[in-house]
């Protein structure tokens, strides 16, 4: 898939390497002329100075061939901007919006991104399910087919630590979406290896949550266990 990332920061910086890491093809926007001079030596070509604001940009970044287009710059404004753009003007089929004030997520849904990201939200529900019940956090029920997201942090008494992804053995049709390790976000491969201290984020059938939980970082029973 040909994606297109607008904004240079860490996060733009290391979603491109990830994205290349696992295939894709991938070009980066970024509008400040200095940061997009320090990324060229690492994506050479694939890096461009310029707006995602502006449709000449987008239009040069080659976004009529664009399966994504995912705005992760710091000011929501911009990305709100470009994505609609992207989904509007040129029909891109999803968008992914970073959301930095939670409250504008509901305006991003209402205007017709496909997806939000906010680390704020995430955190905050993090903290608020560590209270509640440890590991597995329920981040969010989608609302078409009883789709759940969930987020795992693995310990080194966990199930699926130091095992690849293809030989966990995940029920249904649940799959692994990324992995949080360090400051980094991997996209999971079969091979890659699930270590103790990364978070998982899954996607799983609301039917399957406790199947998941007990694949990756067992159950209750398990924990007590000497």
């Amino acid at each position: 898939m040909y994606v297109i990332v607008v904004g240079g920061g860490k996060i733009g910086y290391y979603l491109t390497r990830t994205l290349i890491d696992g295939g894709h093809e991938v070009f980066l926007i970024e509008k400040d002329r200095k940061r997009a001079q320090l990324l060229a030596p690492d994506f050479g070509e694939l890096v461009m100075r310029g707006d995602g604001c502006e449709v000449s940009t987008l239009q040069e970044a080659g976004i009529a061939r664009a399966g994504a287009v995912v705005a992760v710059t710091g000011h929501d404004e911009d990305n709100l901007i470009t994505c609609q753009l992207a989904k509007r003007k040129f029909q891109v089929p999803r968008t992914i919006a970073r959301i930095n004030n939670p409250k504008n997520e509901g305006i991003f849904r209402r205007l017709g991104i496909d997806a939000t990201v906010s680390s704020t939200q995430v955190i905050y529900s993090l903290i608020e399910q560590e209270v509640e019940s440890g590991v597995v956090v329920l981040l969010a029920a989608l609302e078409r087919g009883k789709i759940e997201i969930v987020a795992v942090e693995l310990t080194g008494g966990s199930p699926a630590a130091h095992r690849a992804v293809k030989d966990v053995h995940l029920p249904g049709e649940c799959v692994l979406a990324a992995i949080l390790r360090d400051e980094h976000i991997l996209l999971p491969s079969g091979t890659t290896e699930l270590l103790p201290g990364d978070t998982v984020v899954g996607l799983t059938h609301l039917d399957d949550e406790p199947a998941l939980r007990a694949a990756l970082v067992g159950t209750p029973a398990d924990s007590a266990r000497p």
